[in-house]
């Protein structure tokens, strides 16, 4: 049988490394891996890509991401790579004067390192936008700036207590600020208006098209449910599966209500069964366990520092009970649900990793494939135990480089031994722990190609700061197999991940072979095509 797509004439990176150089499509699938032999099956109606040297290599796929929110983003006040509360002042005050209808002025993503203390003030925000309530989460969503006037809406003065799960940054008179962090967000959050079932599924649909031109063919939406605000996109995932829109391969984590117990566990299974359709699959649970180093959220086993590297009585929050989170786990691992933990700090990820042997303890070892995200602070006792309980370790690389927020607002206050614990990829890999990766778009950029710059650098892409923890770093198939069979497996999706006969054609061709080169120039590396089951989605040449 002829072959409907012949690659031939570059490296294929297989699961044995660089070692083909022409591959077989034939409808959805791989059909043959080899050399000039595979070239016997072409015909007269075979499409024929020259590789001209570019690697050809499985798709990539993001463990952790948000598209549907990032969409809405891009069409709304987008403050994402604004380096200057200057710059981020007058973004918003263009946007609000070129929308005068607008009610709320939404959108986010500014950087926190952009403002004194990562805590931007009302003030900066009345001054353009007086009249109007405006609501601006930050790049990692797990803080918001808002004005005086979405402040008077949702009644916060200075009386407001501070919520269990959150904080109201206040000034030197008890007053609040005007930032918001954690649970706070939702004071605000819950009166803007909501986004519609129409613009959440053109969100959608316009993520999907720039993942797709980033070589991403599958990911894992990391936030399925209503929290702080943020938009629930499992309508518009399953519109777009219904309708055959979707073009990517989509597994849903559920969100986990923190406020709740195991009396959402029957809803769990309910939503599981009624949001799987076609290429969207909802069978994993998230547990948000703790919140972000960098606003003093995230959990940790001994307590933050202060400004004077003294001790601090800030552990920083756990959202879920760790007393109860192994009954839950326990549970849901029971069911056959996936879970996936936001676990940033030590105390986060050893819970994690406790309530994951209490239910390999309890069901024996199942194929659920719990998977531990971000991964900021892991005490170097617990990184062994991954392996042993067959947890991933789903990384966001980007994160792991010296940039001001790391380097102002982070190590500072966990003192120099902590600081050391953080982001230990290589450590991780050395111990026989399985890796995953992923972005957290629009937390950062999803470019895989970035991601895997600094997984090999430790150095942002054009950075000239040190070397992060250079004893961490990965080599370029470490950091590719990561992006591609780590995330495939956190996916279940066993038959992608891989340049194999039978597996699913899900393919990207770059526009070089990043082997050839330096690794100093990997985020130079550009996709210039990508294929989900030997569909061609993305073309550079075409875009």
């Amino acid at each position: 049988m002829h072959a409907d797509l012949l690659f031939t004439g570059g490296p294929v990176l297989t699961p044995e490394g660089p070692t083909a150089t022409a591959v077989a499509v034939t409808g959805d699938r791989v059909t043959a891996v080899g050399h000039d032999e595979v070239r016997a099956l072409a015909g007269p109606r075979t499409e024929v890509v020259d590789l001209a040297g570019r690697l050809l290599l499985p798709g990539f796929q993001d463990a952790h991401v948000h598209p549907v929110p990032a969409g809405l983003e891009l069409a709304q006040c987008d403050l994402t790579g604004l380096r200057t509360a200057e710059e981020s002042v007058a973004a918003v005050r263009a946007y609000a004067e070129a929308r005068p209808e607008r009610e709320w002025i939404l959108g986010g993503g500014w950087s926190m390192e952009a403002f004194e203390g990562g805590t931007p003030t009302k003030e900066l925000l009345d001054a353009v936008v007086p009249d109007r309530p405006v609501y601006l989460p930050n790049r990692d969503h797990h803080g918001a700036w808002v004005n005086s006037r979405a402040l008077e809406l949702a009644g916060i003065g200075r009386d407001t207590p501070d919520p269990a799960d959150g904080r109201i940054e206040r000034d030197a008179s008890g007053a609040p600020s005007g930032t918001l962090q954690e649970g706070a967000m939702q004071l605000v959050g819950r009166l803007a208006p909501a986004a519609t079932a129409a613009d959440r599924l053109a969100a959608l649909l316009h993520a999907q098209r720039y993942l797709h031109a980033l070589g991403i063919t599958a990911w894992q939406d990391a936030l399925i449910g209503d929290f702080l605000g943020m938009d629930d996109p499992a309508g518009a995932y399953l519109a777009a599966a219904r309708d055959g829109s979707l073009t990517a391969r989509v597994v849903g984590a559920l969100w986990w209500d923190r406020e709740r117990g195991a009396e959402q566990i029957p809803e769990l299974v309910e939503k599981r069964a009624a949001f799987s359709h076609g290429r969207f699959r909802a069978g994993t649970v998230k547990l948000m366990l703790d919140g972000v180093a960098e606003n003093g959220t995230a959990a940790l086993l001994d307590p933050y520092l202060d400004a004077c590297g003294c001790a601090t009585r800030n552990r920083g929050k756990s959202f879920i009970d760790p007393k109860r989170l192994p009954e839950y786990v326990t549970e849901l691992d029971a069911l056959g649900f996936q879970c996936h933990f936001h676990a940033l700090g030590d105390r986060a990820v050893r819970d994690a990793l406790d309530a994951v042997e209490a239910a390999r303890t309890a069901n024996g070892l199942r194929d659920t494939r719990p998977h531990l995200a971000h991964l900021q602070v892991v005490h170097p006792a617990d990184v062994p135990r991954f392996a042993q309980l067959g947890a991933t370790a789903n990384i966001q690389p980007l994160w792991a480089a010296h940039e001001p927020q790391m380097d102002e607002l982070t190590i500072p206050f966990l003192g120099s031994e902590r600081a050391g614990w953080q982001y230990p990829f290589g450590s991780l890999l050395r111990s026989g722990a399985r890796l995953a990766a992923g972005s957290d778009w629009p937390v950062s950029s999803p470019d895989p190609l970035q991601g895997v710059h600094v997984a090999v650098n430790r150095v942002e892409p054009g950075g000239a700061a040190p070397v992060f923890l250079p004893e961490q770093r990965l080599s370029l198939t470490a950091a590719l197999t990561a992006y591609t069979a780590g995330s495939a497996y956190v996916n279940h999706l066993d038959d992608t991940g891989r340049v194999a006969a039978g597996a699913l054609a899900d393919l990207v061709v770059l526009d070089r072979d990043p082997f050839a080169g330096p690794p100093e120039d990997l985020a130079d590396t550009r996709v210039a095509h990508t294929y989900v089951g030997g569909a061609r989605v993305y073309s550079a040449q075409e875009a």
